[in-house]
């Protein structure tokens, strides 16, 4: 990609699985969202739930607990798309120094805090606003320059932001309306840019250790967290994604690692996985 010079860059309770909530009729609805329309693609419910967790963000034993442990292979997957993509030298601690992002439902900054530390000019979205008090609140403590904002990427998109990298993790699983939140990420990010996406695939296995386990058994989430129906298979992501007019580089999943401690990237997708696109340009 032809970068843009740095000034220029910074200015511009039922445990069943349901029906496959990509082949619903609201699921396919829109081919396109018009960045002008004021539309969103927030659940009220989940955002609700994710209000009443705000508290929790910070708290690595809490229920944010699977979170915190991938986010290291999570930041290592996109310091390993940005260094190939862009072309960066891998050594140096400021690697997306000029770089702007949006970290799009952002929660109290898990991810944010970190890609700050890279060097980048982070926008750290959510509309919960009690995830992003907290998120203000830990940023201040932890003294980084984060800009976070109680709004969505619609919102901004309306207002002609636009941004060298876009991430979304762990985020498609919970809005209203997947393809129209994905024309959302694509109008976000600059021509030549990187979306990254993480979510849950809608398997079996998902289900066992995403819902049972992690809300049933283990209990490190309140039941009804997540729902299997609104989990994405990756195929369909890759549509998705390439019907926002974006170009898919690669899919990894991710898995915990009993041996080492934490979680590592695998070819296994049945479960977590994460995802690059480019927008051409």
């Amino acid at each position: 990609m032809a970068r843009q010079p740095a000034q220029s860059r910074r200015k511009t309770n039922d445990m069943r699985p349901g029906k496959t909530a990509m082949t619903t009729a609201k699921a396919r609805r829109r081919p396109g969202l018009a960045a002008n329309t004021g539309a969103t693609t927030v659940d009220d419910g989940e955002i609700a739930r994710f209000d009443a967790l705000a508290e929790t963000w910070w708290d690595a034993n809490g229920p944010m607990k699977p979170l915190h442990g991938m986010n290291p292979v999570r930041l290592g997957f996109i310091r390993e798309q940005v260094i190939t993509h862009f072309g960066l030298a891998a050594s140096g601690v400021a690697l997306l120094k000029d770089f702007t992002v949006a970290d799009v439902g952002c929660g109290g900054g898990l991810l944010s805090e970190p890609l700050a530390r890279m060097g980048a000019a982070v926008t750290g979205l959510d509309p919960a606003e009690r995830n992003i008090g907290i998120a203000r609140a830990h940023a201040r403590q932890m003294e980084l320059d984060i800009r976070y904002l109680p709004t969505t990427i619609e919102a901004l998109v309306a207002d002609g932001e636009r941004f060298d990298m876009v991430t979304a993790l762990e985020v498609v699983e919970h809005v209203a309306d997947v393809p129209a939140f994905l024309e959302a990420l694509s109008a976000a990010v600059k021509p030549g840019g990187l979306v990254i996406v993480s979510t849950l695939n809608r398997s079996l296995r998902a289900y066992a250790a995403a819902i049972i386990g992690a809300e049933y058994i283990l209990r490190w989430l309140p039941r009804g967290t997540h729902s299997w129906e609104k989990f994405v298979r990756p195929e369909e992501l890759r549509d998705g994604l390439e019907r926002a007019g974006l170009s898919v580089i690669e899919t990894r999943g991710m898995v915990p690692d009993p041996l080492r401690g934490g979680w590592r990237l695998s070819s296994d997708t049945a479960v977590n996985y994460i995802v690059s696109a480019s927008k051409p340009g």
